[in-house]
């Protein structure tokens, strides 16, 4: 009996031992967990007055459709405001060829904010106009170019006035701000004889396949789109959610932090053809298309590809609404 008490006692003992020391093992083996408050950062104050002016400088100027004087006097307006904010800029020129098998000569404009960075985000809009009004109930203007102000005119304003931003205080990471040429000279409704895959996007097809400098690289990118007019809606697009869910997440949580959630609002909607898809698949740099967009009437604005997109579109709050969304993004990202 004697021996078996101390067998057991032996045990009990050679157990707890045993498993102080897997205790310690275990303690040892656990990593300090130590937890990084990012602290956040009030972006500068968008003005959606200067936004405006922006964009009606391009309304003014007429249709900007390929070939046309507003076109060529659109590229030396962005060039000369951009060079004017402390950005170096620089002209992306190409000959691409349409589906109706005509060439023209696309040029994107490209604006870069503090090159020597090397974390960078892009922010990119289209800022042509479409070159016929197919979609117009008056048949007699489906010739006709488009005004192109809230598709076109709208996004480039609003980059131009985040430059203006940007010129007065730097975001801790680099900016690189591209307007698309040739994004609107697509087949839609006009009748041709000719069919062409991807025939929406040219500039930013090109500009995929050919980066404006070697080894380019961001983040991340927001695309702007018909994003100027009263009571728009940005709900959450399926090729932005596939290739870009985390920006995605991030762009409309801090558009709600805004108390913008009845604008950004979390539904999905089906992949629309756009310049992020080929940022996404040639330049693989995730990259979200905030796109102005009904999901209840599965249509854009009333006025898309009509004669009537003219600056009486555009509202102002809209304009801030996105604008500070931007900036809040941007100047939070850290470094």
């Amino acid at each position: 009996m004697k021996n078996k008490f101390l067998l057991l006692t032996s045990c009990i003992l050679y157990l707890a031992s045993c498993n102080t020391e897997t205790k310690k093992v275990e303690e040892t083996k656990q990593p300090e967990v130590k937890t990084v408050e990012v602290e956040h950062v009030t972006a500068p104050a968008f003005n959606q007055d200067s936004a405006f002016s922006f964009i009606k400088v391009q309304a003014d100027m007429g249709p900007r459709e390929p070939g046309s004087k507003a076109h060529e006097k659109a590229v030396v307006y962005f060039e000369k405001k951009f060079k004017e904010y402390g950005a170096d800029v620089m002209i992306q020129k190409a000959t691409v060829t349409t589906f109706d098998q005509k060439k023209w000569l696309s040029k994107n404009i490209i604006a870069s904010f503090n090159p020597e960075n090397t974390s960078r985000v892009m922010l990119c809009a289209h800022w042509d106009s479409r070159p016929f009004c197919d979609e117009d109930s008056n048949k007699a203007n489906a010739k006709k170019p488009c005004p192109g102000v809230n598709d076109g005119a709208s996004g480039a304003g609003i980059l131009i006035e985040i430059a203006r931003v940007m010129a007065k205080q730097k975001p801790n990471i680099g900016i690189d701000i591209m307007l698309w040429d040739m994004e609107d000279y697509g087949k839609g409704q006009v009748e041709s004889a000719y069919e062409m895959e991807d025939d929406w996007g040219l500039g930013s097809q090109y500009w995929s396949k050919n980066l404006h400098k070697q080894g380019y690289t961001a983040r991340f990118g927001i695309l702007l789109d018909l994003v100027g007019t009263k009571n728009v809606v940005f709900p959450q697009e399926q090729v932005s959610v596939f290739y870009a869910s985390t920006f995605v997440n991030k762009i409309w949580s801090t558009a709600n932090n805004l108390g913008y959630s009845n604008y950004f609002i979390r539904k999905q909607i089906n992949p629309i053809t756009d310049d992020h898809v080929y940022v996404n698949k040639f330049a693989n740099i995730p990259c979200v298309d905030i796109i102005g967009y009904d999901p209840d009437k599965s249509r854009f604005f009333l006025e898309h590809h009509t004669l009537a997109d003219d600056i009486k579109l555009i509202d102002k709050n809209t304009l801030k609404v996105v604008g500070q969304t931007v900036l809040e993004v941007i100047y939070n990202e850290q470094p």
